[in-house]
């Protein structure tokens, strides 16, 4: 709700919704599109039916969400992800964390943003804890988070004003390049935290699709990692060739986690989601 208005109408009207569902909230970028009120709609709703009853309506293939990138480099693009990369993801990521680890996952990423997968559905298909904030620079000593997912300059606020609460036993980088002198000062900075995962992937790929864990006693590794579950890599040249190791290339990123592609824009998706 709190977007500009300009990239709210651009969304509607880019995904072209069937209902746009609020909380209370007014969206005059809704223009002609229904809007549902939940708060007022459905302010009682005890009687519905119940879960058993409810059709299945959705297939693996099926679009479960649609993100939108930043539009740094132009118009913003949807990328639409369907129910089976978000599950393979999920599954992948719950086979590596401990629940132990998961048990209090800090959810601080708004659900625009690819991150917010992990945060908000990995700790609930496991039957762990959300801890909710507004973003993670609202995130004090006293948050009692086991995990923290979050980017590069987030967290080294956080380190620099000591607020990297005790209880956080494993932090998660994505979304920036991460370097060896801030690795260093979170672990400086938490004698809880022991261990440091640096994650990478882009929104096309369903939020992450590589993975480096860096331990305490180890420290910082200077490369993004290895594919996470069904995930292959690829670095070619500019004829699509693979490249002997050592040599600079192109990552292309293949398996389970690459999105349908971007909605409505067939003729970039088959210019970017090659064979």
């Amino acid at each position: 709700p709190s977007y500009p208005a300009e990239r709210l109408a651009f969304m509607v009207a880019d995904s072209r919704p069937a209902v746009v569902l609020v909380d209370g909230t007014a969206v005059a970028a809704a223009g002609d599109v229904p809007v549902l009120d939940l708060a007022a709609d459905f302010a009682d709703f005890t009687d519905g039916p119940g879960t058993e009853d409810l059709p299945r309506l959705a297939s693996p293939s099926d679009v479960a969400y649609v993100l939108y990138t930043s539009g740094s480099t132009g118009v913003p693009k949807g990328v639409a992800v369907e129910h089976r990369n978000t599950v393979n993801f999920l599954r992948w990521a719950r086979s590596v964390f401990a629940t132990e680890v998961l048990d209090r996952t800090l959810w601080s990423t708004s659900v625009n943003f690819d991150l917010a997968v992990f945060e908000l559905f990995l700790p609930l298909v496991t039957g762990r804890t959300v801890v909710a904030v507004r973003n993670a620079l609202a995130v004090r000593a006293n948050t009692d988070a086991t995990l923290v997912n979050t980017v590069p300059s987030a967290i080294a606020a956080l380190a620099d004003a000591q607020q990297i609460p005790d209880s956080v036993r494993t932090i998660n980088l994505a979304g920036e390049a991460l370097k060896r002198d801030l690795v260093d000062r979170i672990f400086a900075a938490a004698d809880g935290v022991e261990e440091i995962r640096n994650l990478y992937g882009p929104s096309e790929t369903t939020t992450y699709s590589t993975a480096v864990v860096m331990h305490r006693e180890t420290g910082f590794v200077p490369h993004v990692g290895g594919p996470i579950g069904n995930t292959r890599l690829y670095v070619v040249d500019g004829c699509g060739r693979p490249v002997p190791v050592g040599v600079v290339g192109e990552l292309f990123i293949g398996g389970l986690g690459v999105a349908r592609g971007y909605l409505g824009r067939p003729g970039l998706t088959g210019e970017r989601f090659v064979p």
